[in-house]
């Protein structure tokens, strides 16, 4: 399986390990991107581009886990965790908090690859998701203000005539509207214009 448009970005202090698992990675068709510190890859310039991230656990300015935490406060790579001491309570707190898998030191080349894959497969899913999401949103801004109140008021369960009546307009302007609605936001059913409108976090406007 090859996988030259993942980059791997390796977090370890121990350089034979870095140069190791570059090294694995290369023979395998991946690019990979080396930091000795935790410190020195949040501070890196890194590209936008479909990646995921080897990070040990036990570094020498900030925990693993605790890097974790801070990385999921803004869009970050799939983690595998690489650990020469592992425990099950770290593994558990790593995998809990959206960890691809938690790897003990030394690692034998089939696991590894089995948890880059399952982290590059994640990764692409994350921005399929994303390119979507951000699709529908800019279909929804490009809806008119009326085209707006109209998918607020379906969305919510309101019958037609009852959409009408909330926006003082005919129940055939109503339902000119929702057919504009639904062929701008490019969906078939009311349903699937629910499940956008939840995960644009759109208001939904209640019968008064």
């Amino acid at each position: 399986m090859m996988t030259e448009s993942h980059t791997v970005f390796i977090v370890d202090d121990d350089e034979r390990i870095r140069e190791a698992l570059e090294e694995l990675l290369a023979s395998h068709g991946m690019r990979a991107v080396t930091f000795a510190s935790a410190r020195d890859y949040v501070s890196a310039d890194k590209a936008n581009v479909p990646a995921y991230l080897l990070l040990d656990v036990e570094l020498p300015d900030i925990n693993g886990l605790k890097l974790q935490n801070q990385l999921a406060r803004r869009n970050h790579p799939p983690i595998v965790f690489i650990t020469g001491h592992g425990d099950i309570s770290s593994s558990v707190r790593a995998m809990r908090h959206g960890a691809i898998d938690f790897l003990t030191k030394p690692i034998s080349e089939t696991v590894l690859l089995t948890a880059v894959h399952a982290a590059i497969e994640q990764d692409r899913k994350s921005r399929t998701e994303h390119a979507e999401l951000e699709e529908w949103r800019q279909r929804y801004l490009e809806l008119s203000p009326r085209e707006r109140e109209v998918l607020s008021l379906v969305v919510s369960g309101l019958l037609n005539k009852q959409a009408a009546a909330e926006l003082g307009i005919s129940e055939v302007a109503l339902q000119l509207h929702r057919r504009s609605v639904m062929q701008r936001m490019a969906v078939a059913t009311l349903a699937d214009l629910v499940r956008i409108a939840e995960r644009l976090a759109i208001p939904i406007t209640h019968s008064r």
